[in-house]
């Protein structure tokens, strides 16, 4: 198993790998570009593109924009991402159809040693996040790795979800806590 593959295997990976460190720098010089421009430039979705393969046409991303790879991002149908958010995509992201994303997100999967004799080599495990259809996350909404959100669940501004959430729930706070059920 390469290292890449060993990334998005929820395996620890030397993240000094060749194939990984070409995948960090292809997304870099594609963010770099994407950064001078607006979402209305006639180059921009070819960018988005390149940047996040399969993207469908309806879904929208606003500059700026921060990730490692692109290549482990996945957005269904008309998923809005506003402006500067950043999604850690060594492990998969999954964003569901009709998903909003506020300003300021942030959506981690990488994962450091806790041993800090460990957490000095550059080695990481990724664990994916997925997020359902028809969610609204407000800005600056933090996810943790490895957490899913379930359809239809609205996450208040500025919450941290530390642990997976059903559908159809509002949660709020640091760490995000459910406070009633989404109509």
């Amino acid at each position: 198993m390469t290292e890449f593959e060993k990334m998005r295997s929820q395996q620890l990976t030397d993240m000094t790998d060749a194939a990984i460190q070409a995948s960090f720098i292809h997304a870099k010089e594609i963010l770099v570009k994407m950064q001078t421009m607006t979402f209305y430039h006639p180059d921009y979705r070819g960018l988005v593109e390149q940047l996040i393969p399969g993207v469908p046409e309806s879904a929208i991303l606003t500059p700026p924009f921060y990730c490692d790879h692109g290549n482990g991002i996945t957005l269904g149908e008309g998923v809005y991402i506003n402006a500067n958010c950043t999604f850690l995509d060594g492990g998969q992201i999954t964003i569901g159809a009709r998903t909003l994303i506020g300003p300021n997100v942030q959506i981690y999967t990488p994962h450091h040693p806790m041993n800090y004799v460990e957490r000095r080599k550059p080695i990481e495990t990724a664990y994916p996040v997925t997020i359902g259809e028809d969610c609204w996350l407000g800005g600056g909404v933090v996810v943790t790795p490895g957490v899913t959100i379930g359809n239809r669940c609205v996450i208040g501004a500025g919450s941290v979800v530390t642990k997976d959430l059903p559908d159809d729930v509002v949660a709020v706070g640091n760490p995000a806590r459910i406070i009633k059920k989404a109509e």
